[in-house]
């Protein structure tokens, strides 16, 4: 891991081994489900000798946030925790019109175990409904973690989303929804479709099989309905267009030459600085996009640590 990674840890493992605040709760014991008692800190001094921490067992769940087959989140998290902890959603990606949750299994352990509480969010594909479905299920996710923060052991004021491609496309339209959501620090796309509009333009004579995909992908998030035709819903799902005063900071990573290129997201950077909100642009050699990308030398540490740094204060 990279010095800056490192720093990031450390930071937030001070924050994490804090004591609570008088108006937090602890989430209460709960029997063993398959994983082993591993003992933790006391985030205080115990009143007798004899006393000892409760046993902190992990804990995955499967929540419904609303009523179609799609509408599920695993939920990772610590029984029997003492400590409230920041959370992190992911959302996969898959051309809005395909993928899964149980493809980001990987990412989801790396980030609880750096401490966190993590949702892996499934949402309507493309082929279920169209644009804006798959962003107001991110949203109802959210808001449904949020709501249950007592029996997860988390802080609903603590949060950030990171997003794979059409994820990245749907994490960063969370970010810039309305005049910020509560309680979101940072978003992270990995190449991100931030410019359905640019992917379209980019789909046309010439393009690559790629671009001439996710050109085919956009049109049917818009309900099989091109720009000219459905103009409000293209602007619906143009992120530049969105962005206002209280979104949140965020952070794109690219490969230089993908099909999804940066350009997109420098569009949204110039947007989010209008009203002074930090955006950080981020593009690597080569022509990986998303996972592979994401797992290139440095990617991933790199976002951990820009992760840790906004969910440490």
């Amino acid at each position: 891991m990279k010095k800056a990674a490192v720093a990031g840890a450390l930071a937030l493992a001070a924050v994490l081994s804090a004591p609570m605040s008088a108006g937090a709760h602890a989430v209460s014991p709960q029997p063993a489900a398959t994983a082993s008692p591993t003992p933790v800190p006391s985030p205080s001094p115990t009143t007798t000798s004899t006393s000892t921490p409760p046993p902190v067992q992990e804990r995955k769940t499967l929540v419904k946030y609303g009523r179609h087959v799609r509408q599920r989140m695993d939920v990772y998290w610590r029984a029997g925790d003492p400590l409230i902890r920041p959370v992190v959603f992911m959302i996969h990606g898959g051309w809005w019109s395909g993928g899964d949750k149980a493809y980001m299994k990987a990412v989801t352990r790396s980030y609880f175990d750096l401490g966190y509480v993590v949702v892996n969010v499934n949402y309507r594909l493309s082929g279920d409904a169209r644009w804006p479905a798959q962003r107001d299920d991110a949203l109802e996710a959210i808001a449904t973690t949020r709501r249950m923060a007592s029996e997860f052991g988390l802080d609903p004021n603590r949060y950030a989303v990171i997003g794979f491609s059409a994820g990245g496309h749907i994490a960063a339209s969370v970010g810039t929804y309305g005049h910020g959501q509560p309680g979101l620090r940072a978003v992270v796309g990995v190449s991100p479709v931030i410019s359905p509009l640019t992917a379209y333009s980019d789909g046309g004579p010439g393009a690559t099989h790629e671009q001439r995909k996710l050109r085919q992908a956009a049109v049917a998030l818009a309900g099989g309905c091109g720009p000219n035709k459905c103009p409000r819903i293209w602007s619906s799902m143009e992120v530049p267009f969105h962005a206002s005063y209280g979104d949140a900071p965020m952070l794109s990573v690219h490969s230089a030459r993908e099909f999804v290129p940066p350009y997109q997201s420098e569009l949204l950077r110039e947007s989010l600085a209008v009203y002074g909100i930090d955006m950080s642009v981020r593009a690597y050699p080569g022509r990986n996009h998303s996972s592979p990308l994401f797992r290139e030398p440095g990617v991933a540490e790199t976002i951990q640590s820009w992760v840790i740094g906004h969910l440490a204060y």
